[in-house]
């Protein structure tokens, strides 16, 4: 993969940095040469061996924990990183979880409510939070991971993951709209099936199976795959006339 040139010492924040396709985006932004948030709930030991890669890279990093379900953490989170590097360039809003398949008629309120909690507010406030500071720069980038479920409905029992995912798609293109005269580019990613510990937890090996024959590529995607999407749309270089859209990297199980 050639690296963009464009992204060394910009100030970033990966949320869910810690393993799966964050862990795959920090350690390329490190790559880069950028300065990295890395943020975990848990795994803080995962987390350090991400920003010790980073570092080896020539990247700078810092850890940030916390629970982005709960109210206020995210703004935190991008006030830390600001604090950290003085400033923040690149958001990407990447934590967030299926945590468990229900269908409809089984599903309760509360657990609605974890659904928003941990896939749709922490995104919004993240993005509401970044703003201020992207425009102290002239300039930004927010990248949210949307996913492939948005589009198909998502396999069964995710039918609240789909919808929440849905609805980062459609923030991504209306803050696009919002933030273009800023020179604040805002786009998504939304990866198909990917192997990564949350698809490990939440989808049972023979469903996995039925989806390798419906993906032309005939094979279930790796993180590092989706981690080149995420530099061309940071790098004002290669994607600095790209906003408001959403970046399918699901080995073709959906076309536009």
């Amino acid at each position: 993969m050639t690296l963009p040139t464009d992204l060394k010492e910009k100030a970033c924040l990966v949320t869910g940095a810690s393993r799966g396709i964050g862990a795959a985006v920090a350690r390329a932004l490190g790559r880069c040469g950028a300065h990295v948030a890395v943020h975990y709930r848990t795994g803080r030991g995962q987390a350090a061996a991400v920003a010790r890669d980073i570092e080896e890279a020539g990247g700078r990093a810092v850890l940030l924990q916390g629970n982005i379900a709960e109210r206020g953490v995210a703004e935190r989170l991008v006030r830390e990183t600001a604090e950290a590097f003085g400033g923040l360039d690149i958001l990407i809003n990447n934590a967030g979880d299926l945590i468990a398949r229900y269908r409809v008629e089984e599903t309760t309120d509360e657990f609605f409510d974890q659904q928003v909690a941990t896939n749709i507010q922490p995104v919004f406030a993240a993005c509401r939070a970044a703003i201020p500071l992207m425009r102290q720069r002239g300039s930004g980038v927010i990248v949210n991971v949307s996913s492939v479920a948005a589009r198909t409905g998502g396999g069964g029992g995710s039918s609240l993951y789909a919808s929440a995912k849905a609805f980062v798609a459609t923030f991504t293109r209306a803050l696009a709209k919002e933030l273009a005269p800023e020179r604040i580019r805002v786009n998504a990613v939304s990866p198909g099936v990917i192997d990564t510990p949350m698809q490990d937890r939440t989808t049972p090996r023979e469903q996995l199976q039925v989806a390798v024959g419906q993906i032309p590529l005939r094979r279930i995607g790796v993180p590092e795959e989706c981690a080149g999407t995420f530099l061309y749309l940071c790098s004002e270089e290669s994607s600095g006339y790209v906003t408001g859209q959403n970046i399918e990297v699901n080995g073709g199980l959906v076309m536009p």
